[in-house]
């Protein structure tokens, strides 16, 4: 399932009244344990259908960073039922990121 980009607009729709787990990455592009994070959630979004993927730009969207407390970035978070299941902050390997999906699932 391709990544979907997480706005202020779209958020309540894609994330808290998701059916589904989705996996929510806060990130920038001047943060470099985030660009190393990027291309391990791509690969996680293809390979797992029964979640959804978003990232949350925290300079083009900081009300949302605000609202769920991210402090530092790359933060990772599993959302279910509408709330925040599981988190993980900095860079990860993959297992690590599936073992957290897998918690917050």
């Amino acid at each position: 399932m391709a990544v979907i980009t997480l706005t202020k607009e779209n958020f309540d729709q894609e994330v808290l009244a998701a059916g589904v787990p989705v996996l929510v990455d806060f990130w920038a592009t001047w943060c470099g344990p985030c660009r190393m994070m990027g291309p391990v959630v791509d690969q996680v979004a293809d390979e797992l259908t029964d979640i959804k993927v978003g990232k949350i730009n925290v300079d083009e969207q900081p009300e949302l960073a605000r609202q769920y407390g991210v402090q530092s970035i790359p933060t990772l978070m599993v959302f279910k039922n509408g709330a925040p299941a599981a988190q993980s902050l900095g860079a990860i390997p993959k297992a690590k990121l599936l073992s957290l999906i897998d918690e917050g699932r």
